[in-house]
Protein backbone atom coordinates (compact mmCIF):
# COMPACT_ATOMS: atom_id res chain seq x y z
CA UNK A 1 0.00 0.00 0.00
CA UNK A 2 1.85 3.09 -1.18
CA UNK A 3 1.15 6.77 -1.34
CA UNK A 4 -0.92 7.53 -4.38
CA UNK A 5 -2.23 11.08 -4.22
CA UNK A 6 -0.88 14.37 -5.51
CA UNK A 7 -1.03 15.94 -2.06
CA UNK A 8 0.98 13.03 -0.61
CA UNK A 9 3.63 13.68 -3.26
CA UNK A 10 3.66 17.40 -2.54
CA UNK A 11 3.83 17.04 1.23
CA UNK A 12 6.61 14.43 0.99
CA UNK A 13 9.03 16.42 -1.18
CA UNK A 14 12.07 17.25 0.95
CA UNK A 15 11.52 14.46 3.47
CA UNK A 16 12.92 15.61 6.81
CA UNK A 17 14.29 18.84 5.29
CA UNK A 18 12.38 21.94 6.40
CA UNK A 19 10.10 22.98 3.54
CA UNK A 20 11.62 26.45 3.23
CA UNK A 21 15.07 24.86 2.91
CA UNK A 22 14.25 22.45 0.05
CA UNK A 23 15.41 24.82 -2.70
CA UNK A 24 18.75 25.33 -0.94
CA UNK A 25 19.12 21.55 -0.53
CA UNK A 26 18.51 21.08 -4.28
CA UNK A 27 21.24 23.65 -5.01
CA UNK A 28 23.71 21.87 -2.73
CA UNK A 29 22.84 18.44 -4.10
CA UNK A 30 23.22 19.47 -7.74
CA UNK A 31 26.62 21.07 -7.11
CA UNK A 32 28.06 17.68 -6.15
CA UNK A 33 27.66 16.48 -9.74
CA UNK A 34 29.63 16.73 -12.97
CA UNK A 35 26.75 18.42 -14.80
CA UNK A 36 27.15 21.34 -12.37
CA UNK A 37 30.94 21.32 -12.07
CA UNK A 38 31.18 18.80 -9.20
CA UNK A 39 34.05 16.33 -8.78
CA UNK A 40 33.98 12.58 -8.16
CA UNK A 41 36.30 12.84 -5.15
CA UNK A 42 34.06 15.44 -3.50
CA UNK A 43 31.03 13.17 -4.00
CA UNK A 44 32.88 10.25 -2.46
CA UNK A 45 34.13 12.32 0.50
CA UNK A 46 30.63 13.67 1.18
CA UNK A 47 28.61 10.64 0.05
CA UNK A 48 26.52 10.45 3.24
CA UNK A 49 25.32 14.05 2.97
CA UNK A 50 24.79 13.75 -0.80
CA UNK A 51 22.80 10.49 -0.62
CA UNK A 52 20.72 11.71 2.34
CA UNK A 53 19.80 14.92 0.52
CA UNK A 54 18.96 12.88 -2.57
CA UNK A 55 16.53 10.56 -0.80
CA UNK A 56 14.94 13.36 1.23
CA UNK A 57 14.24 15.12 -2.07
CA UNK A 58 13.12 12.20 -4.26
CA UNK A 59 11.44 9.55 -2.08
CA UNK A 60 7.90 10.87 -2.50
CA UNK A 61 8.43 11.08 -6.29
CA UNK A 62 9.66 7.47 -6.33
CA UNK A 63 6.73 6.20 -4.33
CA UNK A 64 4.24 8.20 -6.38
CA UNK A 65 5.50 6.81 -9.69
CA UNK A 66 7.09 3.46 -8.83
CA UNK A 67 5.42 2.09 -5.70
CA UNK A 68 7.18 0.77 -2.59
CA UNK A 69 10.03 -1.11 -4.33
CA UNK A 70 12.47 1.32 -5.94
CA UNK A 71 14.19 -0.98 -8.42
CA UNK A 72 14.14 -2.37 -11.95
CA UNK A 73 13.62 -5.98 -13.04
CA UNK A 74 14.05 -8.18 -16.11
CA UNK A 75 10.63 -8.71 -17.58
CA UNK A 76 8.71 -11.37 -19.47
CA UNK A 77 6.17 -10.61 -22.20
CA UNK A 78 2.70 -10.31 -20.71
CA UNK A 79 4.12 -9.53 -17.25
CA UNK A 80 3.27 -6.24 -15.54
CA UNK A 81 5.96 -4.06 -13.99
CA UNK A 82 4.69 -4.90 -10.50
CA UNK A 83 4.75 -8.64 -11.23
CA UNK A 84 8.30 -8.44 -12.58
CA UNK A 85 9.48 -6.53 -9.51
CA UNK A 86 8.01 -9.14 -7.15
CA UNK A 87 9.53 -12.00 -9.15
CA UNK A 88 12.92 -10.22 -9.05
CA UNK A 89 12.68 -10.08 -5.24
CA UNK A 90 11.57 -13.70 -4.96
CA UNK A 91 14.48 -14.76 -7.18
CA UNK A 92 16.91 -13.12 -4.74
CA UNK A 93 15.31 -14.88 -1.77
CA UNK A 94 15.51 -18.25 -3.54
CA UNK A 95 19.16 -17.72 -4.47
CA UNK A 96 19.96 -17.02 -0.83
CA UNK A 97 18.16 -20.21 0.20
CA UNK A 98 16.24 -18.41 2.93
CA UNK A 99 14.55 -20.54 5.60
CA UNK A 100 11.74 -19.60 8.02
CA UNK A 101 12.95 -17.83 11.14
CA UNK A 102 16.32 -16.71 9.76
CA UNK A 103 17.70 -13.24 10.49
CA UNK A 104 18.27 -11.37 7.22
CA UNK A 105 19.80 -7.95 6.51
CA UNK A 106 18.59 -5.67 3.69
CA UNK A 107 21.45 -3.22 3.01
CA UNK A 108 20.09 0.12 1.81
CA UNK A 109 16.43 -0.86 2.15
CA UNK A 110 14.63 2.31 1.00
CA UNK A 111 11.10 2.40 2.41
CA UNK A 112 11.13 -1.38 2.71
CA UNK A 113 9.14 -2.67 -0.27
CA UNK A 114 11.52 -5.60 -0.97
CA UNK A 115 11.98 -6.16 2.78
CA UNK A 116 8.25 -6.76 3.29
CA UNK A 117 7.91 -8.88 0.16
CA UNK A 118 10.91 -11.10 0.98
CA UNK A 119 9.90 -11.44 4.65
CA UNK A 120 6.43 -12.65 3.69
CA UNK A 121 7.71 -14.86 0.88
CA UNK A 122 10.33 -16.62 3.03
CA UNK A 123 8.89 -16.28 6.58
CA UNK A 124 12.11 -14.62 7.72
CA UNK A 125 12.87 -11.70 10.01
CA UNK A 126 14.36 -8.89 7.92
CA UNK A 127 16.25 -5.87 9.26
CA UNK A 128 16.42 -2.89 6.92
CA UNK A 129 19.58 -0.79 7.10
CA UNK A 130 19.12 2.80 6.00
CA UNK A 131 20.82 6.11 6.77
CA UNK A 132 17.83 8.26 5.79
CA UNK A 133 15.46 9.15 8.62
CA UNK A 134 12.53 10.06 6.37
CA UNK A 135 12.60 6.70 4.58
CA UNK A 136 12.81 4.82 7.88
CA UNK A 137 9.79 6.71 9.26
CA UNK A 138 7.82 5.91 6.11
CA UNK A 139 9.01 2.28 6.13
CA UNK A 140 7.89 1.73 9.72
CA UNK A 141 4.42 3.03 8.84
CA UNK A 142 4.19 0.67 5.86
CA UNK A 143 5.46 -2.28 7.96
CA UNK A 144 2.67 -1.64 10.45
CA UNK A 145 0.06 -1.50 7.67
CA UNK A 146 1.43 -4.74 6.15
CA UNK A 147 1.44 -6.47 9.55
CA UNK A 148 5.17 -7.28 9.58
CA UNK A 149 6.20 -4.73 12.22
CA UNK A 150 6.70 -7.47 14.83
CA UNK A 151 9.19 -9.45 12.74
CA UNK A 152 10.83 -6.76 10.60
CA UNK A 153 12.55 -3.58 11.70
CA UNK A 154 14.76 -0.72 10.53
CA UNK A 155 18.14 0.44 11.79
CA UNK A 156 19.53 3.89 10.99
CA UNK A 157 23.21 3.51 10.13
CA UNK A 158 25.79 3.99 7.42
CA UNK A 159 26.53 0.76 5.53
CA UNK A 160 30.21 1.72 5.51
CA UNK A 161 30.17 1.64 9.35
CA UNK A 162 27.46 -0.78 10.48
CA UNK A 163 26.50 -0.92 14.15
CA UNK A 164 25.95 -4.71 14.23
CA UNK A 165 28.22 -7.25 15.93
CA UNK A 166 30.32 -9.64 13.86
CA UNK A 167 28.56 -12.76 12.48
CA UNK A 168 25.03 -11.50 13.20
CA UNK A 169 23.00 -12.40 10.08
CA UNK A 170 22.03 -15.65 8.35
CA UNK A 171 21.87 -13.86 4.99
CA UNK A 172 22.46 -10.40 3.52
CA UNK A 173 21.15 -8.84 0.34
CA UNK A 174 21.30 -5.46 -1.39
CA UNK A 175 19.01 -4.32 -4.20
CA UNK A 176 20.40 -1.46 -6.28
CA UNK A 177 21.71 0.16 -3.08
CA UNK A 178 25.43 -0.42 -2.52
CA UNK A 179 26.07 1.57 -5.70
CA UNK A 180 25.76 4.57 -3.34
CA UNK A 181 28.88 3.46 -1.46
CA UNK A 182 31.98 5.58 -2.15
CA UNK A 183 34.11 2.43 -1.97
CA UNK A 184 32.80 -1.01 -2.94
CA UNK A 185 35.53 -2.87 -1.07
CA UNK A 186 34.86 -1.05 2.20
CA UNK A 187 31.12 -1.72 1.88
CA UNK A 188 31.57 -5.41 1.03
CA UNK A 189 34.01 -5.83 3.95
CA UNK A 190 31.35 -4.56 6.35
CA UNK A 191 28.79 -6.95 4.87
CA UNK A 192 31.31 -9.78 5.18
CA UNK A 193 31.88 -8.87 8.85
CA UNK A 194 28.21 -8.99 9.90
CA UNK A 195 27.38 -12.15 7.91
CA UNK A 196 27.70 -15.54 9.64
CA UNK A 197 30.41 -17.88 8.29
CA UNK A 198 29.19 -20.22 5.56
CA UNK A 199 26.26 -17.95 4.68
CA UNK A 200 25.39 -15.97 1.57
CA UNK A 201 25.32 -12.40 0.28
CA UNK A 202 23.40 -11.61 -2.93
CA UNK A 203 22.96 -8.30 -4.71
CA UNK A 204 21.79 -6.42 -7.75
CA UNK A 205 24.37 -3.72 -8.53
CA UNK A 206 24.19 -0.66 -10.77
CA UNK A 207 27.22 -0.87 -13.06
CA UNK A 208 28.75 0.33 -16.29
CA UNK A 209 29.28 -2.68 -18.54
CA UNK A 210 32.34 -3.66 -20.56
CA UNK A 211 30.77 -1.79 -23.50
CA UNK A 212 31.27 1.52 -21.67
CA UNK A 213 34.07 3.59 -23.20
CA UNK A 214 35.48 6.19 -20.77
CA UNK A 215 36.93 8.10 -23.71
CA UNK A 216 33.54 8.43 -25.40
CA UNK A 217 32.02 11.81 -24.49
CA UNK A 218 28.46 10.60 -25.10
CA UNK A 219 29.05 7.63 -22.78
CA UNK A 220 30.42 9.99 -20.10
CA UNK A 221 27.38 12.28 -20.50
CA UNK A 222 25.00 9.34 -19.98
CA UNK A 223 26.97 8.21 -16.92
CA UNK A 224 26.91 11.74 -15.45
CA UNK A 225 23.13 12.04 -15.98
CA UNK A 226 22.55 8.76 -14.13
CA UNK A 227 24.85 9.82 -11.26
CA UNK A 228 23.05 13.18 -10.91
CA UNK A 229 19.56 11.73 -11.11
CA UNK A 230 20.23 8.81 -8.77
CA UNK A 231 22.53 10.13 -6.04
CA UNK A 232 25.66 8.18 -7.02
CA UNK A 233 29.28 9.10 -6.22
CA UNK A 234 30.56 7.07 -9.18
CA UNK A 235 29.22 4.13 -11.20
CA UNK A 236 31.63 1.20 -11.10
CA UNK A 237 32.35 -1.36 -13.80
CA UNK A 238 31.02 -4.89 -13.23
CA UNK A 239 34.61 -6.14 -13.02
CA UNK A 240 35.41 -3.69 -10.23
CA UNK A 241 32.52 -5.04 -8.13
CA UNK A 242 33.63 -8.62 -8.73
CA UNK A 243 37.23 -7.81 -7.75
CA UNK A 244 36.08 -5.99 -4.58
CA UNK A 245 33.94 -8.98 -3.54
CA UNK A 246 36.91 -11.32 -3.77
CA UNK A 247 39.21 -8.87 -1.97
CA UNK A 248 36.65 -8.62 0.85
CA UNK A 249 37.02 -12.39 1.35
CA UNK A 250 33.91 -13.71 -0.42
CA UNK A 251 33.78 -16.81 -2.56
CA UNK A 252 31.76 -15.87 -5.66
CA UNK A 253 29.29 -18.66 -6.47
CA UNK A 254 28.01 -17.11 -9.69
CA UNK A 255 27.49 -13.74 -11.30
CA UNK A 256 25.68 -12.42 -14.37
CA UNK A 257 24.25 -9.24 -15.84
CA UNK A 258 20.55 -10.19 -15.76
CA UNK A 259 19.75 -7.42 -18.26
CA UNK A 260 21.34 -9.60 -20.94
CA UNK A 261 18.71 -11.83 -22.50
CA UNK A 262 15.71 -10.21 -20.78
CA UNK A 263 12.67 -10.73 -23.08
CA UNK A 264 11.65 -7.11 -22.52
CA UNK A 265 14.18 -4.34 -21.79
CA UNK A 266 14.50 -3.37 -18.11
CA UNK A 267 14.28 0.32 -19.04
CA UNK A 268 10.92 -0.07 -20.84
CA UNK A 269 8.90 1.61 -18.02
CA UNK A 270 10.95 4.81 -18.53
CA UNK A 271 10.98 4.70 -22.34
CA UNK A 272 8.77 7.53 -23.63
CA UNK A 273 7.79 5.43 -26.65
CA UNK A 274 6.18 2.85 -24.34
CA UNK A 275 2.63 3.20 -23.00
CA UNK A 276 1.05 1.20 -20.20
CA UNK A 277 -2.12 1.80 -18.22
CA UNK A 278 -0.83 -0.30 -15.30
CA UNK A 279 2.24 1.95 -14.90
CA UNK A 280 0.73 5.11 -16.42
CA UNK A 281 2.61 7.50 -14.14
CA UNK A 282 5.91 6.38 -15.66
CA UNK A 283 4.81 6.92 -19.28
CA UNK A 284 5.46 10.11 -21.26
CA UNK A 285 1.84 11.22 -20.72
CA UNK A 286 1.97 10.35 -17.02
CA UNK A 287 5.24 12.21 -16.51
CA UNK A 288 3.87 15.23 -18.40
CA UNK A 289 0.86 15.32 -16.07
CA UNK A 290 3.07 14.87 -12.99
CA UNK A 291 5.41 17.66 -14.13
CA UNK A 292 2.54 20.10 -14.57
CA UNK A 293 0.88 18.98 -11.35
CA UNK A 294 4.11 19.61 -9.42
CA UNK A 295 4.46 23.01 -11.11
CA UNK A 296 0.91 23.94 -10.06
CA UNK A 297 1.33 22.63 -6.50
CA UNK A 298 4.59 24.57 -6.12
CA UNK A 299 2.93 27.72 -7.51
CA UNK A 300 0.08 27.60 -4.95
CA UNK A 301 2.47 26.73 -2.11
CA UNK A 302 1.35 23.14 -1.47
CA UNK A 303 4.70 21.81 -2.68
CA UNK A 304 7.94 23.48 -1.50
CA UNK A 305 10.02 25.66 -3.81
CA UNK A 306 12.54 23.45 -5.57
CA UNK A 307 10.08 20.61 -6.26
CA UNK A 308 10.16 21.27 -10.00
CA UNK A 309 13.96 21.14 -9.93
CA UNK A 310 13.80 17.68 -8.33
CA UNK A 311 11.37 16.56 -11.05
CA UNK A 312 13.79 17.96 -13.67
CA UNK A 313 16.85 16.00 -12.53
CA UNK A 314 14.77 12.83 -12.19
CA UNK A 315 13.62 13.31 -15.80
CA UNK A 316 17.25 13.76 -16.84
CA UNK A 317 18.14 10.53 -15.01
CA UNK A 318 15.36 8.69 -16.84
CA UNK A 319 16.79 9.85 -20.17
CA UNK A 320 20.27 8.69 -19.16
CA UNK A 321 19.01 5.32 -17.94
CA UNK A 322 17.08 4.62 -21.14
CA UNK A 323 20.00 5.65 -23.34
CA UNK A 324 22.47 3.70 -21.21
CA UNK A 325 20.23 0.65 -21.48
CA UNK A 326 19.76 0.99 -25.23
CA UNK A 327 23.50 1.26 -25.81
CA UNK A 328 24.11 -1.58 -23.33
CA UNK A 329 26.73 0.46 -21.49
CA UNK A 330 24.81 0.44 -18.18
CA UNK A 331 22.95 -2.19 -16.16
CA UNK A 332 20.94 -1.89 -12.92
CA UNK A 333 20.98 -5.65 -12.37
CA UNK A 334 24.49 -7.02 -12.28
CA UNK A 335 23.69 -9.99 -10.03
CA UNK A 336 26.06 -11.98 -7.86
CA UNK A 337 25.74 -14.65 -5.20
CA UNK A 338 28.71 -14.83 -2.84
CA UNK A 339 29.53 -16.96 0.20
CA UNK A 340 31.48 -16.17 3.35
CA UNK A 341 33.81 -19.13 3.98
CA UNK A 342 33.34 -21.15 7.18
CA UNK A 343 36.87 -20.14 8.17
CA UNK A 344 38.64 -17.01 6.89
CA UNK A 345 40.77 -18.00 3.92
CA UNK A 346 38.96 -21.34 3.52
Amino acid sequence: MSKAGALDLASGVGGKIEKDEVLSAVDKYEKYHVCYGGEEEERKANYSDMVNKYYDLVTSFYEFGWGESFHFAPRWKGESLRESIKRHEHFLALQLGLKPGQKVLDVGCGIGGPLREIARFSSTSVTGLNNNEYQITRGKELNRIAGVDKTCNFVKADFMKMTFSDNTFDAVYAIEATCHAPDALGCYKEIYRVLKPGQYFAAYEWCMTDSFDPNNQEHQKIKAEIELGDGLPDIRLTGQCLKALKQAGFEVIWEKDLAVGSPLPWYMPLDTSHFSLSSFRLTAAGRFLTRNMVKALEFVGLAPKGSQRVQDFLEKAAEGLVEGGRREIFTPMYFFLARKPLVDGQ
